[in-house]
């Protein structure tokens, strides 16, 4: 089991920034991926970013990139996601998500993913 807790979220203007973090616990080291994704009010769930758990290339919808980066501490079994350049369209309720294996799934698909956090809410007034 892993438990994964955000925090981060807020009210901001657009424009403005805000950085969430994720802090896992229990079997943090069977962590393979991390993932941030969003949902916003009669939507799906999107995908945001994510990122493997040792090392490797993050991965971006196209709506976030270059202005959101996604990174971890993994001495501090903590991921974040710094999010700049806020638009109204980011608003959402953003949760993290770890995978504890590599599967034959697109690490964009939730179903990817085994654990999930509450999320946090982000609010970008324009």
């Amino acid at each position: 089991q892993v438990q994964l807790v955000e925090s981060g979220g807020g009210l901001v203007q657009a424009g403005g920034s805000l950085r969430l973090s994720c802090v896992a616990s229990g079997r943090t080291r069977n962590i393979y991926a991390v993932a941030w994704f969003r949902q916003a009010p009669g939507k799906e769930r999107e995908f945001v970013a994510s990122l493997s758990w040792g090392a490797g290339v993050p991965l971006y919808t196209d709506t976030v990139k270059g202005r959101f980066t996604i990174s971890r501490d993994v001495a501090k079994n903590t991921a974040y996601l710094q999010m700049t350049s806020l638009k109204p369209e980011d608003t959402a309720a953003y949760s993290c998500a770890v995978s504890l294996s590599l599967r034959p799934l697109s690490s964009k698909s939730p179903d990817f993913y085994d654990y999930w956090g509450q999320g946090t809410q982000v609010t970008v007034s324009s």
